[in-house]
């Protein structure tokens, strides 16, 4: 049994086939690059399988061809005793989660998208005795920290686990499979977008993706929302080659602010001070320049788009 949304897809073990206790493995795919959705994704299967699955083929998704894959990942959907569930986190998601300002790093989202996909798994009633992960951050403080969680479950957090546990191996497919495809059939969300779907690997060394980058960087609304915003890559493009945004709104908030703490200086000692006060929260994905907040976050296109502005018009 599969099912599909545009956040997850997973497919079930059907409950008289979980005679034994099983092994859990997790992997991603997509969590360095400028664009397009990172995902997550776990694979399980029973004890007595967790070696005899490397010989079906499975091995660090890196390591195998589009084509390879792809026939894994249908061998997977045809196998009785190997589950899987991934979870899509989109540009936009990461890029609005990454630039709020109670910061919420990529290390923490990856963690917490990490134990809800186990979490979804024993929900199903899986009989999880073993769980592999491929580690974000020291691999010794994420162990402990998975198993004071799920103290009822071995758990090794280690590097390089998708080369060295073939249930991670086949994580690690499901993600890449999963994340192609979402490339492969990406519709631009904004009006009027033609830009093309020749993305490459989506890392900003990859000579494709940045050719991409060039070609695609609006000067007025930047880009469309398949970039990660939160990316230096993307801030400092738009930085050079998009126009300055100033927000109202942000400009009466640091008056705002700056106001507050002259008065808390001012508060605390009874003498005239010099010091030059700083605002107590700036945008962090805001530049200041001038008396100006300058955005090149992810809201650019958003915004005009929602202001039905004419571009071409002398008034813009």
């Amino acid at each position: 049994e599969v099912e599909q949304t545009a956040k997850r897809t997973v497919k079930v073990v059907p409950r008289d086939e979980q005679k034994e206790s099983y092994c859990l493995g997790i992997d991603e795919a997509g969590r360095g690059p400028v664009l397009g959705p990172m995902v997550y994704a776990c694979a399980y299967c029973p004890l007595s399988q967790r070696d005899a699955i490397r010989q079906r083929g499975f091995q660090d998704s890196k390591k195998l061809t589009e084509f390879q894959r792809d026939q894994l990942f249908t061998n997977m959907l045809n196998s009785p005793d190997v589950g899987f569930e991934a979870a899509v986190l989109s540009a936009e998601e990461l890029s609005n989660k990454m630039l709020r300002k109670a910061k919420y790093n990529l290390n923490a989202i990856s963690h917490d998208t990490a134990i809800d996909l186990i979490r979804r798994t024993l929900a199903k009633g899986v009989p999880l005795k073993e769980v592999y992960i491929d580690t974000v951050g020291p691999p010794e403080t994420y162990q402990a920290k998975l198993a004071r969680i799920f103290p009822d479950q071995t758990i090794v957090v280690s590097k390089k686990a998708d080369d060295l546990f073939p249930i991670v191996s086949a994580a690690s497919i499901v993600a890449k499979v999963i994340r192609d495809q979402v490339l492969r059939n990406w519709e631009f969300k904004e009006p009027g977008i033609t830009a093309s779907h020749a993305f490459g690997s989506g890392y900003p060394a990859d000579p494709v993706t940045k050719m991409w980058l060039q070609r695609n960087v609006d000067y007025v609304f930047g880009f469309p929302s398949v970039m990660r915003f939160s990316w230096k890559t993307c801030s400092n493009i738009l930085e050079t080659d998009a126009a300055p945004v100033s927000w109202d709104e942000e400009e009466e908030q640091e008056s705002s602010n700056r106001q507050a703490t002259l008065n808390a200086i001012r508060s605390r000692s009874p003498k005239t001070t010099k010091r030059t006060a700083t605002p107590a929260s700036y945008p962090h994905n805001a530049k200041k320049q001038g008396s100006k907040a300058i955005h090149n976050g992810s809201d650019r296109f958003a915004y005009f788009a929602n202001m039905h502005m004419d571009t071409t018009s002398d008034s813009f």
